[in-house]
């Protein structure tokens, strides 16, 4: 027996003993309900869900799952899933750069850096793959509710569901008439306008029509210049066709589109900087960071623009036989995205670093699912096909200047400096500062996924049910990469002429070796292949069961025990050629507990897990270098873990719900490519997480009524290890904490006519306006002595006003 099966056995005991211990999740829909009708009896609402690609009760449901509802979306002014992240404990959504977003779910992600590899968390749009971080956080459209599924979810969802899987529900055409119009405005010169227009077309079709526009004026300006340095707008539409064929067919078409035209994420920097013309010290020194929070911003970055445009298409057509459905959904998906981001945090041109992501991405998705039912079984089955293409240019922007500080620091020889005096010396007309200097590495990806699945739900008796299902997956990828010299040909016509005039060679160096010379990659391996495109192909196979007890001893009562495998597709390094990675295993095992005592107006779900996760890659700035580099390192880690959940409506208009999760997540092995042995240590993620909500509707008669909605998150202090310092994303300074425990507080007041036509609302998020630094930059500070930071968002507040009908 392997030393992963030993532990997962052990595993396996220990969580089956601590069954009766009642550990934690399974979710908890944050939704509110209207307040009873006078006589009427009151009751949670019923959440149907369709996380086991069926639909099914939340409470039924033998999966740590919590959904979002479209209530918790309108009351906490959410615009996309990164500004809900911090009420699902468990899961974060990095979307400071929303064309770069990042998922982690119980401690485990995948920096999506390159189209070499692939995210740990599925997101899904109507259960259509999303794919890559790029065409991931999306303004929400529509959205019905969110299903956030943790734990590994490689059989019912398949691919790349190695931690989970975030499931966005949108609304179908209605056989009513129906609209919406919402306008919102408020600080930062906040700007919002979201409207819905749903036609019936008969008796067997209808239309559903969705625009949105979101603007800021940004809330950091530029301390020299006075810009906004955040600033920018977005405009998103959604068409949707539902068609009633006959009595047992249904198609569904829809069309989503968005352009977004954003600056990208500034960086604040904050080691001091000497007087002009004086460089800072080379490395930074870290413990002279300068708290960034109200520090003075600053950049020189001509154009730091992020921008995407997104098309999407898909059909859905669903056939009812005799013996079930047949669900054929099609899709088509599309982004171009653009990032060019500050580095430095200074608006001095010898210090000068930018870095820009440039991608093209086109998907294509095909799934045949068949369902049915008898008294005995419930069962799904159906095969899929999944083809991606994308192109991606990962490009580094200095200027002459700052590369004679870099080759200063690295080389020991301010190059162009030297050069500069040399020929001023002689009278020579040039000028070697001023000059852009790009590096870029440019990479392909044509990928190609086949899969089969199947589950089976056996009702062994009235009260205990048995599940077993199967997904088989076959990857094929086929990646090239580029990585071409420099191009600075205004600074190489300067270099020529001091060649031609023999001046480099009395400092023994020609123009073909300044035309050499790179610094943003220049590991030895990316050197040897400078100009050369160079291309691989391999194909990964996965085989991801998944085993489930659920036993019923009571009709409000289901205990479960569950045991699962999820993975993620093998791939490439985008900054290595040749460089490839196998495919990254989890076995998580599960025991819980749900209970809807509908009698005593309380839902809860409890579970207790743990988690083996094998040949984890993570791409890693390593800083043991002269010149920092983008590395893909591999390692193992193991988690336990507890959710708990609960929903309590102890009257007609108050409710209330909390959520939290406790995990323990470290290390099992892992040494860093900068040398730090992780064994053991832990992997940064927060012990503790909670949120809590509490509503409250006051009846006022025939003057309609006032909704009182409250919500409050916490996420502990990350547990940094010895290597988070280099990494920029845990770790104490002087002045500053990076993964400090945080809090975030929403409200939102709102008053509504008596026939729900009219609504007015005021809201404030993050209410008592709490700051953090959220990471660092430091691609600059071991080659030219400056560092940036990324800080939270301040407090946001404004009105809103609503028409429906």
């Amino acid at each position: 027996m392997g030393l992963m099966q030993r532990e997962l056995v052990v595993g396996v005991r220990r969580a089956l003993l601590g069954t009766c211990a009642m550990a934690a999740s399974a979710g908890m829909a944050w939704a509110q309900e209207a307040p009873a009708a006078d006589g009427e009896a009151v009751e949670l609402d019923r959440i149907v869900v369709t996380a086991q690609s069926r639909e099914q009760e939340l409470k039924d449901v033998p999966i740590a799952l919590q959904v979002i509802g479209e209530d918790v979306v309108r009351e906490t002014v959410a615009e996309n899933i990164g500004d809900l992240d911090s009420f699902v404990p468990g899961l974060e959504v990095s979307d400071g750069q929303p064309t770069q977003a990042g998922f982690k779910l119980r401690g485990l992600s995948t920096g999506d850096f390159g189209i070499g590899t692939d995210p740990t968390v599925g997101v899904y749009v109507d259960g259509v793959y999303a794919g890559r971080g790029g065409g991931t956080v999306l303004p929400f459209l529509d959205v019905e509710r969110i299903e956030v599924l943790k734990g590994p979810q490689g059989t019912l969802f398949g691919r790349n569901t190695a931690a989970g899987a975030v499931s966005i529900v949108t609304k179908r055409p209605s056989d009513h008439l129906e609209g919406r119009a919402r306008l919102r405005a408020g600080n930062y010169g906040k700007q919002y306008f979201d409207g819905m227009l749903n036609l019936p077309a008969g008796e067997t079709a209808a239309f559903r029509i969705n625009a949105l526009y979101s603007g800021t004026d940004g809330w950091l300006d530029d301390a020299a210049t006075g810009e906004a340095l955040n600033d920018g707008e977005n405009w998103a539409t959604r068409a949707a066709f539902r068609w009633n064929i006959g009595d047992n067919t249904q198609a569904l078409v829809s069309w989503d589109h968005e352009d977004l035209d954003a600056r990208s994420r500034p960086s604040i920097g904050i080691v001091a900087l000497p007087d002009l013309p004086a460089l800072p010290m080379v490395p930074a020194d870290a413990g002279l960071y300068e708290d960034p929070i109200g520090h003075p911003a600053y950049t020189d970055v001509g154009d730091n623009n992020e921008t995407r445009k997104f098309d999407g298409a898909t059909l859905i057509l669903d056939h009812a036989f005799e013996w079930g459905h047949l669900t054929a959904t099609t899709a088509w998906r599309t982004f171009d995205t653009y990032n060019r981001a500050e580095e430095d945090g200074t608006n001095r041109r010898y210090l000068y670093i930018d870095t820009i992501n440039i991608e093209d991405n086109t998907t294509w998705y095909q799934e045949f699912k068949f369902s049915g039912a008898t008294d005995r079984l419930d069962w799904v089955a159906g095969a899929s096909w999944f083809k991606e293409k994308a192109e991606q240019a990962s490009v580094v922007d200095l200027y002459s200047d700052s590369v004679d500080t870099a080759a200063g620091a690295a080389l020991g020889m301010p190059i162009f400096s030297l050069l500069q005096s040399v020929a001023d010396m002689y009278g020579v007309p040039v000028d070697l500062f001023g000059h852009p200097w790009r590096e870029a590495y440019r990479n392909t990806a044509d990928s190609t996924a086949y899969a089969a699945f199947g589950d089976v739900i056996w009702h062994a008796t009235d009260r205990l049910n048995l599940t077993f299902g199967l997904r088989y997956t076959r990857d094929q990828k086929d990646f090239s990469w580029l990585n071409g010299f420099h191009q600075a040909p205004e600074l190489q016509a300067q270099i020529q002429v001091l060649e031609d005039l023999g001046i480099l060679a009395a400092a023994g160096l020609t123009a073909a070796d300044i035309a050499g010379l790179d610094l943003a990659f220049s590991d030895p391996v990316s050197y040897a292949n400078k100009g050369v495109t160079n291309r691989a192909s391999d194909a990964w196979s996965d085989w991801s069961p998944r085993f489930v007890v659920d036993y019923h001893p009571s009709d409000d009562t289901m205990l479960f025990a569950s045991l699962a495998k999820g993975y993620k597709a093998g791939g490439y390094n985008a900054f290595s050629p040749g460089a490839s990675f196998d495919n990254e295993e989890v076995w998580n095992f599960e025991t819980g507990i749900k209970r809807d005592l509908r009698g005593l107006r309380v839902q809860y779900e409890a579970s207790a897990f743990h988690y083996v996760y094998d040949n984890r890659q993570a791409i890693r700035l390593d800083t043991s270098t002269d010149i920092p580099r983008y590395v893909i390192s591999t390692g193992d880690l193991t988690a336990w873990g507890l959710d708990f959940t609960v929903r309590w409506r102890p009257s007609d208009n108050l409710g209330i719900d909390f959520a939290t999760e406790w995990i323990d997540s470290t290390y099992k092995d892992f040494v860093t490519p900068d040398g730090y042995d992780l064994s053991g240590e832990p992997t940064g993620e927060a012990m503790w997480s909670f949120a809590a909500g509490i509503g409250y509707t006051v009846p006022l008669a025939e003057r309609g009524d006032l909704l009182f909605s409250l919500r409050h998150s916490y996420r502990g202090g990350g547990r940094c290890n010895s290597a988070s310092s280099s990494q920029g994303n845990c770790g104490r300074y002087a002045n500053f904490t990076i993964g400090e425990e945080q809090n975030r507080t929403d409200l939102y007041l709102r008053w509504r006519s008596p026939a729900d036509r009219w609504s007015v609302a005021a809201y404030a998020n993050n209410l008592f306006d709490n700051r953090y630094v959220t990471g660092l930059h430091t691609y600059g500070t071991t080659v030219i002595g400056t560092t940036g930071a990324s800080i939270s968002e301040p407090r946001y507040y404004g009105m809103e006003l609503q028409y429906q009908f």
